[in-house]
């Protein structure tokens, strides 16, 4: 399938940035990266991409047709030891930009034979600075990614899918296909589902644990639409709500709000951290809170920016993150509201629709 997304003009930004730091062609060879540039999703590629314009994409001989249709606008090299060929065509070069965090010590040895005189530059995570800036075009495949997730809970919460007798592992599949069904290519990522004490574990594996009527169930998933990842979390309630979850779950649903008002153009990652986070502190649970409050989404279910404690940087519009507090009550259960948005220079927009009422089934 031909992507509608606007790979020219994102090579045209890394050509810029290439210029600014002197560099007369740069190597991609994160697969993820050539996506983003090409619009090639096979499992062998990579591009070079030169400051005067004559880029070249690589692949195999399996690729052939599929690189004709998915990147046509760009010279077209076939080698089954793709990246050794296009480091090779980068030999009249004075300076090469390559990816350090991908390439292997192996892989920089391989490449300084092939690109033999080439003086070798890292550029580190050129690439991924300006995948953290989503277009127009991700920025609608972010919401339909998020559409199709948000249907497929309605759907399942509808049909009373989610009712006590019914394991993790059931539930999880059924949500999984459901949003198959409704256009995803794939889940994000391994759909959470956990039930009653298990939901005090953030990161929980779905297994053959039964819902039960009084537990807290809380469901972590997303959709993949033209490879962009929608995440959210929503808890809900199976049965009548005890008073300590009506309280942990007004809390957390607090201070997601209070996340989601702190992200600006500007704001610093950990300003927005500390803007949710204080209120969970606030209410003495400040060690129930055990994770950063996001992460940016696109092509990879976590990339820039990170937005923790721990964080560097600050937000720019454009950028697609989630907001995700969380209040873990080892042994009795636990609360995450999950949202993912795009900073704007206004007030963000939300992605993921399905309400953050307290749900009970």
């Amino acid at each position: 399938m031909t992507s509608r997304m606007d790979h020219a003009g994102r090579r045209e930004r890394l050509r810029a940035v290439a210029a600014e730091r002197g560099l007369d062609a740069v190597l991609v060879t994160d697969l993820l990266n050539v996506r983003y540039l090409t619009g090639f999703t096979g499992s062998n590629g990579a591009f070079l991409l030169r400051t005067d314009g004559t880029d070249l994409f690589g692949t195999d001989g399996r690729y052939t047709t599929q690189a004709g249709t998915q990147v046509p606008d760009v010279e077209l090299v076939v080698d089954r030891s793709t990246v050794a060929a296009l480091a090779g065509a980068a030999a009249g070069v004075g300076r090469l930009g390559y990816e350090s965090h991908v390439v292997t010590v192996d892989g920089l040895r391989a490449l300084e034979q092939a690109a033999e005189g080439v003086e070798l530059v890292s550029v580190r995570r050129a690439v991924e600075a300006l995948r953290a800036v989503k277009d127009p075009d991700e920025v609608e495949a972010l919401r339909r990614a998020c559409t199709v997730a948000d249907q497929a809970l309605a759907e399942l919460a509808a049909e009373g899918a989610l009712r006590p007798g019914r394991t993790e592992l059931a539930v999880g599949r059924e949500l999984d296909a459901r949003m198959l069904a409704l256009g995803a290519e794939a889940p994000s990522f391994e759909t959470i589902v956990a039930a009653g004490a298990n939901s005090a574990i953030p990161h929980h594996r779905p297994d053959g644990t039964e819902l039960r009527g009084g537990d807290f169930l809380k469901l972590d998933f997303g959709a993949t639409v033209d490879g962009y990842h929608s995440d959210m979390t929503r808890t809900v309630v199976l049965g009548h709500p005890a008073a300590w979850q009506t309280e942990v779950y007004a809390l957390v649903r607090e201070s997601q709000a209070a996340g989601r008002a702190a992200l600006a153009v500007g704001a610093d990652v950990t300003a927005v951290d500390a803007a949710s986070r204080d209120v969970i502190a606030a209410a003495g649970h400040a060690e129930h809170f055990t994770h950063g409050l996001g992460h940016g989404v696109g092509l990879e279910i976590h990339e820039a920016p990170g937005i923790s404690a721990l964080g560097a940087g600050t937000l720019a519009a454009g950028m697609a993150v989630t907001v995700e507090p969380g209040v873990y009550l080892p042994g009795h259960g636990g609360v995450r509201i999950e949202d993912t948005l795009i900073v704007t220079d206004g007030e963000p927009e939300l992605l993921t629709l399905t309400s953050k009422e307290l749900l009970v089934l």
